[in-house]
């Protein structure tokens, strides 16, 4: 076919695209051999044109997508164009180049079709241990550079013409405590790359490559368009918001994240000036990730249901200082920069909450990403255990937050029978913490406290979690969540354990892994009392809470609990009377 582009015709294309990348990552899904990859999904997707720009990602992750389509730029300015063959393929997972630390594995390769490039397939997928000082690779105290956190692969052409480079492949595979998983894992992204060449190489085969390039043209203008239009409706203007990172290890003081987003007319800049300074320990977020979730936050507020691609990023610019945790200058640590995610995207949401306030949330839980590893004397092993522990997203203008799910990156909880069948660990605990969401019209979502048995030797834990001094912010009236902790051996013994530590632990011992809830959004004297009653009886609110925070009377008991209306408007009144004279 000619490069005659009707509606029909780029509809059909760009569906497509999207599938293309949907299948990429369903193979990914299907093959891969680590647990985070195959139940916690923490891999991402996208297909670019022959531009090197993304024109169709899958449903993955944004902390990922932003920094891909700089990986990509990355891998092609080392490997250009001209010296790429059919069956070629490029790995890196430098922090700059990439998405800031080294268990990602980014792999671009090109699709042909009658020997001209049509496009590339890219992948990426956080690895379960590149070696390094820690099992898991993310380590924050004790940590001065990256070369301390493992192994690290500037753009390397690890597959030439379909054939894998076996003394790289083996270099990878002997310096890592899991050459099983992480080979497995980095076939299974060449594999589903493969799978992605071939659907592009289709595609071409029914509509010629004049008419395929320029539907890719095509879908990057309209999504531009789509994104300057949706920036030029948010009211001009300076919208600076400050938050904190609890610190950088046992012993250290907060890290800020301070930003101003300026809106004028149809572009939108984000500046991180203020930002504490890069830190000597793994807490770094080297520049292309902090882009990422500054990206994802203005989609989310501006153009939730538009294409993602190269187009949507053109309108916004992203700086922070060199030298700030934000923007680090290398060799920086930066293993644990996943902890780091929600406060820059919270922090974006929070500064243009008071232009967009039918749209922005509160803030939500913090996740937990610890790693753990040992010995297994049940398999006669060394094992390295990657946990997620997903809790409660912010109120809403209009509903509450959401329980148990990720909030700025599409990852999944891991199973509990996943983990139990492929490590030494029985979950004791998976549930909700009654009375840790955040009070407001519309309440946060509720922290979740997950209770881990290792039944392992020489027991090593590296934390990886936040909000335990500095809780999720509430909105327009909202409170903030309760405070995560983290505990070995809960009850009357239990041991406090740092958001951010690396210790030991011994065999049998319990790590509860307690969550921060979600902030809350409007005033919480303004919730329905019928919805707090439905929230006393899911046991997300106590009898107490419900008075003390919401002022709503229940009486009653078990099932014959009921709001006390007459009692409930009282309450109420005397707490208003009480802000008044404050």
């Amino acid at each position: 076919m000619s490069g005659r582009l009707d509606a029909i015709t780029l509809g059909v294309i760009w569906g497509a695209l999207q599938s293309i990348a949907v299948e990429i990552g369903t193979t990914v899904h299907k093959t891969a051999y680590s647990e985070q990859a195959r139940e916690g999904q923490d891999f991402s997707v996208a297909v670019f044109d022959a531009r090197g720009r993304m024109v169709a990602q899958g449903p993955y992750s944004p902390g990922h997508m932003g920094a891909m389509s700089f990986a990509v730029k990355n891998a092609l300015a080392a490997h250009p164009v001209e010296s790429l063959r059919p069956g070629d393929a490029i790995l890196l997972n430098d922090p700059l180049l990439g998405s800031g630390h080294l268990p990602d594995f980014f792999i671009t390769q090109p699709a042909f079709y009658d020997g001209q490039l049509i496009g590339f397939a890219v992948n990426i997928l956080h690895h379960t241990d590149v070696g390094g000082a820690r099992p898991g690779s993310q380590a924050v105290e004790g940590i001065f550079d990256y070369f301390q956190e493992g192994l690290r692969i500037p753009p390397t052409k690890v597959w030439q013409e379909y054939r894998e480079h076996e003394g790289i492949v083996g270099i990878i595979g002997a310096n890592t405590r899991t050459p099983d998983k992480v080979l497995g894992d980095l076939r299974a992204q060449r594999s589903a790359l493969r799978v992605g060449e071939l659907r592009l190489i289709e595609l071409c085969e029914r509509y010629g490559r004049p008419t395929l390039v320029a539907a890719m043209d095509e879908i990057v203008a309209r999504t531009e368009a789509s994104m300057r239009a949706a920036i030029r409706a948010v009211p001009d203007g300076v919208y600076p918001f400050e938050d904190f990172l609890d610190d950088c290890g046992p012993g250290t003081g907060p890290l800020r994240v301070a930003v101003t987003v300026t809106v004028d007319g149809d572009g939108m800049t984000i500046d991180y000036d203020g930002s504490s300074p890069q830190t000597a320990s793994g807490m770094n977020s080297y520049i292309n990730y902090t882009r990422s979730y500054s990206y994802a936050a203005v989609k989310c507020l501006t153009d939730p249901f538009g294409p993602m691609n190269e187009g949507a990023l053109r309108p916004i610019t992203v700086t922070a200082p060199e030298g700030s945790f934000l923007n680090p200058r290398p060799p920086a640590g930066g293993g644990p920069r996943a902890v780091i995610c929600y406060r820059t995207f919270e922090a974006v949401i929070g500064a243009l909450a008071p232009a967009l306030p039918d749209r922005a949330a509160a803030a939500a839980s913090h996740f937990a990403n610890p790693t753990f590893g040992g010995w297994d004397r049940g398999r006669r092993r060394r094992f390295v255990a990657y946990e997620l522990v997903l809790s409660g997203t912010g109120g809403r203008a209009t509903k509450d937050g959401c329980e148990a799910m990720s909030y700025a990156f599409n990852a999944s909880n891991i199973p509990v029978e996943a983990q139990e069948a492929n490590q030494p660990v029985v979950i004791e605990r998976f549930e909700l913490i009654r009375d840790s969401a955040g009070a407001g019209r519309f309440r946060g979502g509720c922290g979740v406290r997950r209770d881990m048995r290792f039944l392992a030797d020489e027991g090593k834990l590296t934390n990886l979690s936040e909000r335990q001094r500095f809780a999720p912010y509430g909105l327009f009236g909202g409170e903030p969540g309760a405070l995560a902790r983290t505990v070995i051996n809960p009850g009357p013994q239990a041991e406090p354990v740092h958001g951010k530590q690396s210790r030991e632990f011994e065999y049998g011992d319990v790590i509860s892994f307690q969550q921060s809830g979600a902030g809350g959004y409007g005033d919480p004297l303004d919730r329905d009392p019928a919805r707090v009653l439905d929230d006393v009886l899911d046991d997300y609110v106590s009898i107490a809470a419900a008075r003390d925070r919401y002022g709503v009377v229940i009486t009653g008991a078990g099932a014959t609990l009921t709001v006390d209306a007459e009692a409930t408007t009282a309450l109420r009144e005397q707490a208003r009377s009480r802000r008044q004279l404050r």
